[in-house]
């Protein structure tokens, strides 16, 4: 069968511990997701859902020890990652699947040009001569739209405003034509104004490219401008998945219905935000059952033993892992 009859990205029963000597954490535990060409996935949750190191061990980045992944499969057009050998999997990386990191000014280096280090790219993947590859550099700067590129090649990072350093990023991800491009938190720490341009540009890329978007984020409003589909994470689970349509409007877990009510809304204006009662359990110490029972509305007895499954909502391609799942659905989002 050929790669065009694969999907772009599949991941399936992806299980991610990290092995120390105060025993073992499941920081990813089943995670299972597709993405399609030309299309935008958001993995959506707070802070310690396990968001980052599930990309990060789809671009093959944890460090082995402590990260063990103990199960499951990444598969790019058909291709499985995790099969692959470190070499290929350089291979790989940045060609075919690349990563815009969270934060620019930790992930370029500080002593090396942007020039030097977008160029390190076309030399190490393509042959090209240090000449040849900083004019590419300079084309790729002038795509994603960074003022007076043939002369800010040269500089480096700190040099840069928190808005041009992601657009530096944005580049070197784009810089190989990639199938996949996996985005963390590529607006954190920005203001709204350069967030929104930096959505647009990715966005815009995207069209010229057909390429599929990874979208990591807690931010429901980034999510609502930009997503296709969305696969919501809590403690490592995937506790719902839908289009984003149909999970803004009709959400099918008592989370993503939290999620919602707490976000400020121009229509609520004068009513109290509802945020959600306590905090997410630590990765050490994972509830049992439905791990966001502690903090559930809607909990029962039985969610505190019984994992509940992730069946199928009436509306087509969304999933609950919710005991009431049929019930939240029922309720339309005020």
């Amino acid at each position: 069968m050929s790669s065009a009859a694969h999907p772009l990205l599949e991941v399936e029963d992806l299980c991610v511990e990290f092995r120390t000597r105060r025993g073992t954490v499941r920081a990813v535990d089943g995670l299972s997701y597709t993405l399609r060409e030309g299309e935008t996935l958001a993995l959506l949750g707070e802070s310690g859902s396990g968001k980052s190191v599930a990309a990060q061990a789809v671009m093959g980045l944890l460090d082995t020890p402590p990260a063990h992944i103990t199960r499951g499969a990444v598969r790019l057009r058909g291709d499985d990652l995790l099969a692959m050998s470190p070499a290929r999997r350089r291979a790989v990386r940045g060609r075919r699947i690349s990563m815009i990191f969270q934060d620019a000014l930790t992930a370029l280096n500080p002593v090396l040009s942007v020039g030097d280090q977008l160029a390190e790219m076309y030399r190490v993947h393509r042959g090209l001569g240090r000449r040849a590859a900083l004019a590419e550099a300079v084309a790729l700067m002038d795509r994603v739209r960074i003022p007076a590129a043939a002369r800010r090649v040269h500089d480096h990072p700190h040099q840069f405003s928190g808005g041009m350093r992601q657009r530096v990023m944005i580049a070197m991800a784009l810089a190989l034509d990639p199938e996949v491009v996996i985005a963390d938190e590529p607006t954190t720490a920005l203001d709204v104004t350069v967030q929104a341009q930096i959505m647009r540009l990715l966005a815009q890329l995207q069209r010229e490219t057909a390429m599929g978007l990874l979208l990591i984020t807690h931010d429901l409003g980034v999510v609502a401008e930009t997503a296709d589909r969305i696969t919501v994470m809590y403690a490592g689970r995937t506790v719902e998945s839908a289009r984003a349509e149909d999970l803004y409007t009709r959400p099918g877990h008592p989370y993503t219905r939290g999620l919602l009510d707490s976000v400020p809304r121009l229509d609520r204006l004068g009513r109290p935000l509802v945020p959600i009662a306590g905090a997410p359990p630590l990765p050490t110490s994972v509830p049992a059952g439905c791990a966001f029972h502690p903090r559930c509305p809607r909990a029962e007895a039985r969610c505190g033993s019984e994992a509940p499954p992730f069946h199928p909502l009436p509306t087509p391609g969304h999933r609950s892992a919710c005991h009431f799942a049929e019930e939240v659905h029922r309720v339309p989002v005020d």
